[in-house]
């Protein structure tokens, strides 16, 4: 029997940058979403400067490459398709250069259902020296083209409808356009009926009514809470166009750079340059979900994380870690991974979880640099057996000469026992895969009432750990299928056992394997832990309130 599929997936759908809490399996794989908004081609310019030129005291770029990659809503597309989600993007391309360079990028990854482009394509060139962006070229001023009636009337393309009106989740990512302005009214009859994220623009207009859940940044919702209370500056208020009207363009029909939506260094200031309060922009979320109809608004807040509000008591969800790498497309990655979450069922509180988790992988794992194209292969197929990451895992280090280790057992309460022996484990070789029961091999072990956590709870807690490179599930009462399938060069056992005791050994010597035993701290155990809990309890019983 195959080993049990792992319940929560190694990549985040929408994602490269490690699991986010409370992923779900939709069945056969991530759930399809379709991105609707203003796609961009992006360009970087990466060199060295060790000299100013001699006729201006500017840095001189050498040894430069051009990288190339999906901007704006292309970007938040391919960031979706990246963990083996279905994806189209519905997007205004045209016959310019830039638009067929974007659409050969996304064609092993994103299906386009495109609107027709009035003007070039947008594109956008960072000049970076040393990783560090010097200055940012914009060109090109194309608009989608809107049609006469409703959403664009009659003259919306039939597979724009068609991709909009099947969608079981949408995400809008708002570069002001005019994308989500033409077919709005296709927008606003789905929102009624399955979820969808809106990343809003200064730009454009306010979502939908109905949005699942809509990511502004503190910028942008100081921004659109002042153009709720008509201030000076903004759409809506005493200099800016009539609240309603399409889109405002700057002068050459560029826009204002979006700023970063999450795991940055710098955090989002308020007019004063201090960053902004939590209380602002709680008062902000709740002024905009009542004013936009949303279900829910979630304010990112740089490194801070995200402020998630369903219009009362806001919920802060702290971002696990700061980093000061390229945060360029941080916020579509943001954006991406709560929208592929929505997808697969998820609450919005868990969405924003793993976005905020997501967006922080991003940054760390070098943003969008990352990206490189055209290095990367094509994403899996949704249908392929997440039970496979293990394997690619063990596959590639045996194939640079490495050493696999593998270890097993239910780890139901992880105690400082369990972390201590991973720990060891790890350092013995190159990688580390845990063998994990699943829920009916530990109630088959350990009898009724156990595991106390379940499965999904104790694969996000063992791959939290950095010593664990992969959890592999199974469901026999012995890890020996699995073990066949993995041949792993070292199979790891705490000292509370005996070699004698490990039907695993004889298996893995089978294959010039070798099963070790390794020092384990004593008078550590879940089955102690949980004993000591129920007397706990019964001492202090807890209320039905939940308080003690």
């Amino acid at each position: 029997m195959p080993p049990t599929p792992d319940p929560e997936p190694g990549p985040l759908p929408g994602s490269l940058y490690g699991p986010a809490p409370g992923a779900c399996d939709a069945p056969g794989g991530a759930a399809p979403l379709v991105v609707v908004g203003d796609a961009l081609l992006d360009r970087d310019l990466v060199g060295r400067a060790d000299r100013l030129a001699p006729d201006a005291p500017v840095p001189v770029l050498e040894d430069c490459e051009e990288r190339l990659r999906p901007g704006g809503a292309a970007l938040a597309a391919y960031v979706a398709a990246l963990g083996g989600r279905p994806v189209t993007l519905v997007t205004a391309l045209g016959e310019d250069p830039a638009s067929a360079r974007l659409r050969e990028l996304l064609a092993p990854w994103v299906s386009v259902a495109a609107l027709p482009l009035d003007g070039a394509l947008s594109e956008k060139t960072r000049v970076l020296a040393g990783g560090r962006p010097v200055v940012r070229m914009d060109r090109g001023d194309g608009r989608a083209l809107f049609g006469g009636g409703p959403g664009g009337g009659g003259t919306v393309p039939g597979e724009v409808r068609e991709a909009i009106a099947s969608a079981p989740a949408l995400l809008v990512s708002d570069y002001g356009r005019g994308t989500a302005d033409a077919v709005r009214g296709l927008l606003a009859e789905r929102a009624a009926r399955v979820p969808l994220v809106w990343d809003p623009h200064p730009r454009g207009r306010e979502p939908v009514p109905g949005a699942r859940l809509v990511t502004p940044t503190a910028a942008e919702a100081r921004l659109f809470a002042g153009r709720l209370e008509g201030g000076p500056g903004v759409p809506g208020g005493s200099s800016g166009p009539a609240a309603g009207a399409g889109p405002a363009r700057t002068p050459g029909g560029s826009k204002p750079p979006k700023p970063p939506k999450t795991a940055r260094a710098a955090r989002p200031a308020g007019p004063s340059g201090e960053p902004e309060s939590l209380h602002t922009a709680a008062r902000h979320a709740r002024a905009l979900a009542e004013a936009w109809g949303a279900a829910s608004v979630a304010i990112t807040l740089g490194d801070r994380g995200a402020l998630l509000s369903y219009g009362d008591h806001p919920l802060l969800v702290p971002a696990p870690a700061r980093h000061s790498g390229d945060s360029c497309g941080a916020g579509d990655q943001f954006a991406a991974a709560a929208a592929g979450l929505l997808a697969d069922g998820a609450l919005p509180e868990t969405a924003v979880r793993g976005a905020v988790a997501a967006a922080t992988g991003y940054v760390a794992a070098g943003g969008a640099a990352a990206l490189a194209f055209p290095d990367r292969a094509a994403p899996r197929p949704p249908s392929a057996a997440r039970g496979e990451d293990a394997e690619h895992l063990v596959a590639r280090v045996r194939a640079a000469g490495g050493t696999v280790v593998a270890t097993g057992g239910c780890f139901d309460l992880l105690h400082a026992g369990h972390v201590g022996l991973l720990q060891a484990a790890r350092r013995t070789g190159d990688c580390l895969v845990v063998c994990l029961n699943s829920d009916a091999s530990v109630r088959r072990r350990k009898g009724p009432g156990r595991p106390i956590n379940p499965l999904a709870d104790r694969v996000r807690v063992l791959r939290a750990l950095e010593c664990v490179d992969a959890v592999a599930v199974f469901d026999e009462d012995t890890p020996e299928e699995l073990l066949e399938r993995l041949r792993p060069d070292v199979w790891v056992k705490g000292g509370d056992y005996a070699l004698a005791d490990l039907p695993e050994a004889a298996l893995v010597e089978g294959w010039g394997g070798q099963a070790v035993l390794l020092p384990y701290l004593d008078g550590r155990s879940s089955s102690r832990i949980a004993e000591r809990a129920a007397v706990s309890v019964s001492r202090n019983p807890v209320s039905r309130n939940g308080a003690r």
